[in-house]
């Protein structure tokens, strides 16, 4: 022990100078520091993060600028078209007051808008109620996805707007068959991305819960909804998307408080920045539709970790 001791202290142990020898001199503590790494490493950082946001916020505002660009040679172009200058004043005075109501034809876009999301609300909820669990079922018994691939495979491609006729021949009403119309074509994407993710499920897990002797419910709520979870919700964020895009259409066909009414009865009296206005106010709640659902199905999304 003491002779690992004596070698461990003789390793650290400085060299004695000769006798008479001075210390070496001290290090002058007034010399120049180098720079530290950090700074240069600290300036890249910012300018990667300043090329970062220009490329963030440069490309739409071009984007933007070239869109007014082109707008505006077409109204030079085109004396009834109007100027992205006239539009914009126009849109200052309707959102001023949206939700004005004077009578049943003569109410603010804010109103119409609210009615369409409605209509929207109504069909697509109900369409889940359906489209989802069907999904489930068609995933899970064979018998079933056998039996209903055939229907989907010839309905899915249907025009919304074709089965409008038919809602207004059962409901005798409006309202209800653009309710229809927006059911009939948000339930496709529902069905079938709920069906593909039961279908591809893991078939581990699926042994797992035979061995256990897991009941239905418990596969169903325990291993089927998670897994299913991301598949799903793409499928209600199609819809959402489909059923957007269907409503304005439908109301221009069946009339009554509604965007896409309102656009078609703007037509009529050949208001045309009214038509400009009503386009970006659909494309703005269509994406706003999107992003939230969008944000939603990264909410529940996983990615799995391999090991």
């Amino acid at each position: 022990m003491s002779a690992v001791v004596e070698s461990i202290m003789g390793e650290n142990a400085k060299p004695a100078g000769p006798a008479g020898s001075h210390p070496p001199a001290a290090v002058n503590s007034q010399a120049p520091a180098s720079p530290p790494a950090a700074i240069p490493a600290r300036r890249a950082k910012k300018r990667l993060a300043s090329g970062g946001l220009f490329m963030r916020v440069a490309p739409p505002l071009l984007g933007l600028a070239l869109l007014v660009l082109v707008w505006q040679i077409i109204a030079l172009k085109t004396s009834s078209f109007p100027t992205p200058w006239v539009t914009l004043k126009e849109a200052g005075v309707m959102f001023a007051d949206p939700f004005y109501r004077n009578s049943p034809n003569d109410q603010g876009i804010g109103w119409n808008v609210l009615a369409s999301l409605q209509r929207v609300g109504t069909g697509f909820g109900l369409a889940a109620l359906v489209g989802i669990p069907l999904g489930f079922a068609i995933g899970r018994v064979e018998f079933l996805a056998r039996m209903f691939g055939p229907i989907i495979s010839l309905l899915r491609p249907v025009s919304p707007l074709a089965w409008l006729p038919i809602g207004l021949l059962v409901f005798k009403s409006a309202n209800p068959a653009a309710i229809w119309s927006i059911f009939i074509c948000s339930i496709w994407p529902m069905i079938i991305n709920t069906a593909v993710g039961v279908q591809r499920v893991p078939q581990d897990y699926m042994n797992v819960a035979r061995v256990l002797n897991l009941s239905e419910w418990k596969v169903l709520t325990k291993i089927l909804f998670p897994s299913v979870l991301p598949y799903m919700l793409t499928g209600v964020r199609l819809s959402i998307g489909t059923a957007w895009l269907v409503i304005v259409a439908a109301e221009m066909l069946t009339g009554g408080v509604g965007i896409g009414f309102w656009v078609w009865d703007e037509w009529n009296n050949l208001n045309v920045p009214h038509i400009i206005i009503a386009i970006v106010v659909i494309g703005v709640v269509g994406l706003v539709l999107e992003q939230l659902l969008v944000a939603l199905a990264k909410a529940f999304t996983y990615e799995q970790v391999n090991n």
